[in-house]
Parts: structure tokens; C-alpha cells; sequence
């Protein structure tokens, strides 16, 4: 990257000030100029990142967890400036489907530096009249990282069998809701499921890839409905995603996303989701409160990283 106007925005419950400037001075050591914005905890970083964009820089560093890099990267979207990330969160799950280094912050500013730029889809969901943006995905239900919270050992020991007993603990306090499903404008379908993901891109953290279809920059967003009901059908669920849409898929076996009696995978540009019941939603891993009902859009090409 040539001399550049760069703007820092960091979350300092992330990261001490000192190690992160001197990381910075190493590797943009004839930046033209440098500007820096703290995040607070009335403001992950949305309004400091319009700012760095009124300020002219091409380039904001996103310093931080999930949070941080998603609203970096709303107010980003539409604009000519493009997003780095050095990733200091849990989950850094944008982080890890574009393949920045995780827990090596010169890594991850090197790469900003010096990585050729790549154009990159946002999704938008509408709750109550107001837009949000998402980078890795929404959803209600089960947590997804249950998925891959599970215990080591056992993992080492028993492989794919482990999610099984990960999933059973995430299964308290499920429901079964009546869902209307519309995608694209065509005729709305009557579901029923527990757990919806609608995701821009679908690896977790171990690897695991809940939506296996997904990509960050083909213009649509993928969707997983969850329906297993009973231990058989969680078995195949589980096995779902761990065998057929992970290892198979890595052995080149499968080349789709593969659905189930109690998975469905589907596609779309635009996904408007009526709920029967009310429940818990959230937007890249945050928990925002219950919603009876919520659309999802893609913006092709909304952003530029690096």
C-alpha cells in the first residue's frame, strides 16, 4: 500500500494503547496520515468510522472484537473507503472466513498493507423500521457457536460425535414456531422450525461451516432453518453439518449444500421472516431482544476490504 490517509479505530477494552501504536508505527511507518478514534460503549465504532470518512482517510482499521468490525464496516458501506480488521475479539468470525491472522496484531496489520483489495457484500436487516447491518450473519435460536463450544478432549476423542453432546446442552429453552417465509418476492411458505441463521458467509470458530454455500462476495444470502425435533432428528442435524456439509464438502464429495428432514438450506437476495411467537434475535452474535418479524436484504459489493 502506497502513502495513504489511514484511520484507527480501536476498542481500548480490547487492546493496550501502547502495544497497538507500536504495532502501527512498525508497519505504516510513512503513512501520510494517521488518525486515530477510540470506540466507547455507547458507540462500537459507527460513528467514529463516518468520521475517518469525513476526515478523507481511505483506509479504517477496525481494532477489535465482532461488534467493533461490524460497525466499522455499516458506516463503511457505499463509500470508496476501505475496511482493514485486526481482529481482537472471541468469535472474529469475518476475521477468519477472509483469512486475516488471528492473535498476531503485526500479521493482521501487514496484511492490510499489503493484501490486494477485495470487494465484499454486507447483509441489512430491518427490525421495527430501522436498518442494521451484518457481516457474518442473523438469526434466532440455538447459538450457533454451541456448534463448536464443545469440549476438547471429547473432540479429540470422539470427533464428530462431540457436537451431539454440545447441541443437547444448547436445547434447553427451544421452541418450535410456525414461520412464513418469503424469498425474493415470491409466494410466502408456511415452516416450522426452532433456529434460523441467515448469513453472509458460514465458517465458525473449529473450522465447522454452517452454511457451507455461503460466500462473501456472490450477491445473495444463505439461509439454514433448523426443525429437528426428538434425539434422532438432532443426530441428523448434527451430522449434517459436521459430516455432509464439512468433511464430505472438504473431501470435494459434496458439492452443494446438503439438506435434511430437520436442515433446509435455501438462497436469496431478499428474506422476509413472520413469526408466530416472539423470540430472542441475533445480529453477528449479538443479542439485540425478542422480534415477531424481520427482513433481510444483501448489498452486493457494499464494501472493499483489505
Amino acid at each position: 500500500m502506497s502513502q495513504q490517509n489511514i484511520g484507527i479505530v480501536w476498542n481500548p477494552s480490547k487492546i493496550d494503547e501502547e502495544k497497538l501504536r507500536d504495532a502501527v508505527a512498525r508497519s505504516f511507518p510513512e503513512t501520510a496520515d494517521l488518525r486515530w478514534w477510540e470506540t466507547t460503549p455507547d458507540d462500537p465504532g459507527r460513528g467514529m468510522a463516518k468520521e475517518a470518512v469525513e476526515a478523507g482517510c481511505e483506509v479504517v482499521i477496525a481494532v477489535g472484537g465482532d461488534g467493533t468490525v461490524r460497525a466499522v464496516a455499516e458506516a463503511l458501506a457505499g463509500t470508496d473507503t476501505a475496511l482493514g480488521i485486526v481482529p481482537q475479539g472471541t468469535g472474529n468470525l469475518l476475521a477468519r472466513n477472509l483469512g486475516v491472522p488471528l492473535d498476531n496484531i503485526p500479521a493482521a496489520l501487514d496484511r492490510v498493507r499489503d493484501a490486494e483489495p477485495r470487494r465484499i457484500d454486507l447483509g441489512w436487516v430491518e427490525l421495527d423500521g430501522d436498518e442494521h447491518a451484518f457481516a457474518v450473519m442473523v438469526g434466532f435460536g440455538v447459538d450457533a457457536q454451541m456448534l463448536v463450544e464443545t469440549n476438547d478432549d471429547l473432540k479429540d476423542r470422539a470427533g464428530w460425535l462431540a457436537y451431539v453432546e454440545a447441541m443437547g446442552r444448547a436445547l434447553a429453552g427451544t421452541e418450535m414456531t410456525d414461520i412464513t417465509l418469503t424469498l425474493d418476492g415470491d409466494e410466502p411458505q408456511e415452516v416450522r422450525g426452532h433456529t434460523m441463521l441467515i448469513g453472509n458467509c458460514g465458517m465458525l470458530q473449529g473450522g465447522i461451516r454452517l452454511l457451507p454455500d455461503a460466500e462473501l462476495d456472490d450477491g445473495r444470502l444463505d439461509l439454514l432453518l433448523i426443525s429437528a425435533d426428538g434425539a434422532l432428528q438432532w443426530l441428523d442435524t448434527v451430522r449434517s453439518v459436521v459430516w455432509d456439509n464439512g468433511i464430505r464438502r472438504l473431501l470435494g464429495a459434496e458439492k452443494e449444500a446438503v439438506s435434511t428432514e430437520s436442515t433446509r438450506h435455501v438462497a436469496a437476495e431478499r428474506i422476509v421472516v413472520e413469526l408466530a411467537q416472539p423470540q430472542m434475535f441475533e445480529i453477528d452474535g449479538e443479542e439485540i431482544g425478542e422480534v415477531s418479524s424481520f427482513t433481510v436484504r444483501v448489498q452486493a459489493g457494499a464494501i472493499t476490504v483489505r
